[in-house]
């Protein structure tokens, strides 16, 4: 059948009509694809041509509050390889195991593993700028170098448990570095270059390099001074004392902030693979719950006081040695007891027995409301992990037997730093606070503050008035009682001893005792709480007065020296002991010749420095005290210089 022009030319006009139409249909898709989607295609494209060498972002720096460097960076490369950019394996891995230190055979399955980039790990991770300068003049192709760091610690074991450490991927592990990771951390770059189907390297394109971004700068409380001194006792107790463990915490009991913490065993953060997890893993001053004896004492001193319970001066306690109790007999520490004694005289001498009778006065409710409100039972908030709670007594199943344990440190547990931020609040006028350690974060280009912490108040536990008896009563206690180890002429200092006994099984241990202190200075305007503990001290009686006391008084006198914190005139006068060493009084000997000083008596051992017969200038200043028979310094001048 023929068919009609006219249909052979409709045809044909459909049939172009839809070629039209497919070829503006493919138009606007090309120009949809490559206006719209072309950039994110490019993206995709360059994706899988693209191969990234990261760089790891340093972490922020760590710093005491006087800004001295306490947790750092230094440059640490490691080692990339693109396994099919190496054209020769075996012969690049017998070389790069020679640098390395590592296998041949193992470095020769990195090199032949099916991926696009292999790290070198563990031996080509964060390795010494000296061989990643051998690993670059090998020459080997698909073998590059990442710009990385690990994190140094300047000061060694200074801190340690305190800043923690970081892993080998810049992760914060324990401690500040844990805690504050986040911030720390800041944000990986990388180096991204571009590579065919095969993985080999396109030459012709342009690698592009995405900064890395650093973590922030955190400024701690901490003050580097006071560490120092803590760490230097922490070090000479252990020399000592051979303990089996030790610690020792300060705080600003006006702010809540930590000015120093450690404890022993201690451990180098960059070395801490060589320490069991039990030395790194214990912040003995935030994680230790144990007993605390009669530290503890402050504490019911402090409610007693306050619900006006007992009169320091006027009432009276007779002490036989030990005092009844549902049939059971709690005995006093000194056999045959203390006899009659005004209450301030239980404080001083730290008698249980009158401490027990407070405890019935204040009843169980009162004493346990008190015990909460200073914070024991409950973690205090502070900026580390793994802080323990301690453990008391369930009040319903609080007795007569248990409330009168509790009343002098025993029966219960709790924390050194509990400890020490509820006798901050005994002592600062009442005031219990949040204790912290990260003070301000800090911009790590320009050093200017981004945030920073203020002191946090959780609540007024006892009045001003009722604060000043407890730090006068305390100040008696190391003037003319148990504390007396902890005396230092001039810084008023207060404090409460501990001879805490340790239990296992449900039993205690024969001389085996957690000897603490816990000390404040000046007693009329505190500046700094030391607490000290050190756990079953060798070859010494295991007391708080004899092991522990004086290095609380040592820790606080140096650390006030080193705060610029000036000496009081006024001091309640030392009660003496038969071993007690007898200070005295310097003389003021400048402008005297040195024939006038053969002719006076003076009870010290003198050492001349310079040439001339005058004195020109001394040490100790004139009026400072020091030990019967000890060492003045005079430096000596000609007369006429002397009396320029």
């Amino acid at each position: 059948m023929r068919v009609s022009f006219v249909t052979v030319r409709k045809r044909l006009f459909f049939i172009l009509a839809a070629g039209a139409a497919a070829v503006v249909i493919l138009l606007l898709r090309l120009a949809f694809v490559q206006f719209s989607m072309g950039e994110r295609l490019t993206e995709f494209a360059q994706d899988s041509w693209s191969r990234d060498i990261p760089f790891e972002a340093e972490r922020g720096d760590i710093l005491d509050r006087n800004k001295e460097m306490l947790a750092g960076n230094i440059s640490a490369p490691s080692v990339l390889a693109a396994p099919k950019q190496i054209e020769e394996p075996e012969h690049a891995a017998a070389k790069l195991a020679e640098v390395l230190g590592a296998p041949e055979k193992k470095v020769q399955e990195w090199l032949t593993e099916n991926q696009s980039l292999v790290r070198l790990s563990p031996e080509g991770r964060k390795i010494s700028m000296e061989k990643a300068s051998k690993v670059r003049s090998l020459g080997i192709e698909g073998i590059y170098i990442a710009e990385d760091s690990r994190r140094h610690y300047p000061k060694g074991s200074y801190l340690s448990h305190v800043l923690g450490f970081a892993g080998i991927d810049n992760q914060g592990l324990t401690g500040l570095e844990q805690y504050y990771d986040e911030n720390l951390s800041g944000e990986a770059g990388n180096v991204s270059f571009f590579s065919d189907a095969k993985g080999r390297k396109l030459e012709d394109m342009a690698e592009v390099y995405e900064k890395p971004n650093p973590g922030k700068d955190l400024m701690l409380t901490i003050d580097a001074d006071v560490q120092s001194i803590i760490e230097r006792e922490l070090d000479a107790a252990e020399a000592v004392y051979q303990p089996d463990g030790a610690l020792a915490i300060a705080m600003d009991p006006d702010s809540g902030e930590i000015l120093g913490m450690s404890s022993r065993p201690d451990f180098n953060p960059e070395n801490f693979r060589d320490v069991p997890p039990e030395v790194y893993n214990q912040n003995k001053p935030v994680w230790s719950q144990y007993e605390p004896g009669s530290t503890f004492k402050i504490i019911t001193l402090a409610a007693a006081l306050e619900e006006n319970k007992v009169d320091l001066k006027n009432d009276h306690f007779h002490d036989p040695g030990y005092i009844e109790v549902s049939g059971t007999k709690l005995h006093c520490w000194k056999k045959g007891g203390h006899g009659e004694q005004t209450y301030l005289e239980v404080v001083q001498n730290s008698c249980n027995p009158g401490f027990v009778a407070m405890g019935e006065k204040l009843g169980k409710d009162v004493l346990f409301d008190y015990i909460d409100r200073f914070g024991f039972g409950k973690e205090t908030g502070i900026d580390l992990q793994g802080e323990g709670t301690g453990i008391l007594f369930d009040r319903e199943n609080v007795g007569p037997l248990e409330l009168a344990t509790t009343s002098f440190g025993q029966g219960v547990s709790v924390t050194p730093i509990q400890q020490v931020t509820a006798v901050a609040a005994a002592v600062n006028g009442g005031d219990l606070y949040r204790p912290y350690i990260g003070k301000e974060w800090l911009d790590p280009e320009s050093g200017k503050v981004i945030s920073a912490r203020t002191p946090e108040i959780k609540e007024q536990v006892i009045s001003e008035e009722t604060s000043q008896k407890v730090r006068n009563a305390l100040e008696h206690v190391v003037a003319k009682g148990t504390g007396r180890g902890a005396f230092v002429d001039g810084y008023r200092i207060g404090g409460k001893t501990g001879t805490a006994q340790k239990a296992v099984d449900g039993k205690y241990l024969e001389n085996n005792h957690i000897v603490s202190f816990i000390g404040f200075a000046p007693a009329d305007d505190p500046e700094i709480v030391v607490y000290t503990a050190i756990d079953n001290p060798k070859d010494t009686l295991q007391f708080g007065g004899v092991v522990a006391a004086p290095i609380v008084g040592t820790i606080i006198s140096d650390s006030l020296s080193a705060m610029g914190v000036e000496k009081r005139t006024e001091q309640i006068e030392k009660e003496k002991q038969w071993d007690d060493e007898t200070l005295v009084e310097t003389p003021d000997v400048t402008g005297k010749s040195l024939k006038e000083l053969h002719e006076a008596y003076y009870p010290f051992r003198i050492e001349k420095e310079g040439e001339g017969t005058m004195v020109a200038a001394q040490s100790p200043q004139p009026g400072e005290k020091i030990k019967e028979g000890g060492v003045i310094r005079l430096y000596l001048d000609d007369k006429s210089t002397a009396s320029d």
